[in-house]
């Protein structure tokens, strides 16, 4: 039985086309793909996020706990801060990617993958047990209570404040939410109960996420598209949402990440805090940093017309010896640039942006290039 968020009314009644992703049955598309996701780069689209989970973590341990679980150094966060962070098994292999925002002195918030859930929260669990901190921490998974929208494009700053006009009870110092600026969060009230609203964008566009108790969240939804209207705001399903990521290049957990793919091989170690201390996984990804990785994620281009790259195709080397290198693990028509894009896994030898490949559609190999992240890069 696939799980529904607390939009699934509303996406039928918004002629949502509906698929099936990560156990929820979620819109991948409204209107077009192509459309959509034009919308977010132009203006603005609303995405349901209601089927991410939800993780606080509070107490006075909580902060060496965190830092000790994730990769990232949550002593950098002031209160009001969001950052990217991964969690990985002691081999380094990633368990999830995901944002750590501290909401209060002692209080985070963690917002994990819907796919993850049930994988993340035994495991934090699992390691708070044998923490030395475990007496001072409180865990609490809040994904079941909680619905979420993100808010995305560069028109949205415009019509914010009009649908959540605070007041302002905690995280960032600011007086209304377009003050907000990336990796911020601000703690909110709405309809007497809390609401969090970050800033960090999951599509390479300015934007917000507005995560709030699940019975509020639809009515949020309404205001958001009744007032962002004007603004040309879109309802964006899933299809635009992974265009929009694969165009910046930002990982999907499943596709560039996975418990045998380490932070450093997915080109995402800029995440990684060696100089914290121990943390899970640390022992790898340091020899790895150090020593380089047999594999890498690299972004491409397709060089002539051709169908789309997809998931699973096999990359190829180039010439007269070319052999099979790697295989596609995120691809798709970019409608902002009108080619076929993707990223792949190729021996680190062969990760050169400039390189030539051949990526197999359909059983011909085509011509690709890889080419330096992000693919998309924005115009002023």
């Amino acid at each position: 039985m696939l799980k529904r968020t607390p939009l699934f009314a509303a996406h039928q009644r918004l002629g949502g086309k509906l698929i099936e992703f990560g156990g929820w049955e979620m819109p991948v598309q409204y209107s077009s793909i192509m459309d959509e996701h034009l919308a977010v780069r132009k203006a603005g689209g609303l995405f349901d996020i209601s089927h991410m989970g939800e993780v606080l973590v509070s107490g006075a341990g909580a902060l060496e706990f965190l830092n000790a679980t994730l990769t990232n150094d949550a002593r950098k966060l002031a209160v009001g801060q969001g950052q990217y962070t991964l969690m990985c098994n002691e081999r380094g292999g990633v368990i999830d990617d995901l944002y750590a925002y501290r909401i209060g002195e002692q209080e985070f918030l963690l917002i994990i993958n819907a796919s993850r859930i049930d994988n993340d929260v035994p495991w934090l669990e699992q390691q708070l047990a044998a923490s030395p901190h475990r007496a001072q921490v409180q865990l609490k998974n809040v994904s079941d209570q909680m619905g979420a929208v993100a808010l995305q494009g560069p028109k949205v700053r415009e019509f914010i404040d009009q649908c959540l006009s605070g007041p302002f009870i905690g995280g960032a110092k600011v007086s209304k939410a377009s003050e907000l600026k990336k990796n911020e969060v601000v703690v909110t009230t709405y309809g007497g109960k809390t609401v969090y609203i970050g800033c960090t964008g999951y599509t390479g566009e300015d934007g917000f996420e507005i995560i709030a108790p699940a019975e509020l969240i639809e009515e949020i939804w309404n205001k958001l598209l009744a007032v962002g209207h004007a603004h040309c705001l879109q309802p964006a399903g899933l299809g635009a949402r992974d265009t929009l990521r694969t165009e910046v290049c930002y990982p999907l957990y499943g596709h560039e990440l996975d418990e045998n793919t380490t932070p450093i091989e997915a080109g995402v170690g800029f995440f990684v805090a060696l100089d914290k201390g121990e943390f899970t996984g640390r022992s790898v990804l340091a020899e790895q940093k150090a020593n380089g990785t047999a594999k890498k994620c690299v972004a491409f281009k397709m060089t002539e017309k051709s169908a789309p790259p997809r998931p699973h195709y096999a990359i190829w080397s180039s010439g007269p010896t070319a052999a099979k290198i790697g295989d596609v693990v995120s691809g798709t028509q970019s409608p902002s640039l009108g080619v076929g894009i993707g990223l792949g896994y190729v021996p680190s030898e062969l990760a050169k942006a400039g390189t030539i490949i051949e990526i197999e559609i359909r059983g011909k190999r085509s011509p690709a290039i890889i080419v330096t992240k992000p693919i998309y890069k924005k115009t002023a």
